[in-house]
């Protein structure tokens, strides 16, 4: 029943900003914690923002914070990622989650998960 969705990824040049967003469907995501994590190759996944459904909380891993930024629509009951500045390190698969039984973000086992939208950063 439940649905992520992810679109907006691509390939963009070091400094270069995409905006990514993440649609649910069969789950309101005002209702639960939702991030956005990513993985690269190579490498294990890893959470990359999160927003509280309860206060509005955001949560930022060091390496984007500043450059990124979570935003929740709930009249589209979507969520979105605005990446700014970005660097070739920021290549991989970005995944947006949502947990339903815990109500916790980020973990590693989120209950549902989207099948991710790839960037690219390179010159």
């Amino acid at each position: 029943q439940v649905q992520l969705v992810e679109s907006g990824g691509g390939s963009v040049q070091p400094g270069g900003s995409l905006r990514l967003s993440c649609a649910a469907s069969g789950v309101t995501l005002d209702f639960y914690p939702v991030g956005w994590f990513r993985q690269a190759p190579g490498k294990e996944r890893e959470g990359v923002s999160c927003f509280s459904h309860s206060d509005g909380y955001t949560w930022y891993s060091d390496s984007v914070k500043g450059r990124f930024t979570i935003s929740r629509d709930n009249a589209k009951n979507t969520l979105d990622l605005q990446m700014n500045s970005l660097k070739p390190e920021d290549t991989a698969v970005y995944y947006c989650a949502i947990d339903i039984e815990r109500g916790a973000c980020p973990l590693n086992d989120m209950d549902y998960w989207g099948k991710g939208t790839l960037v690219t950063v390179s010159a």
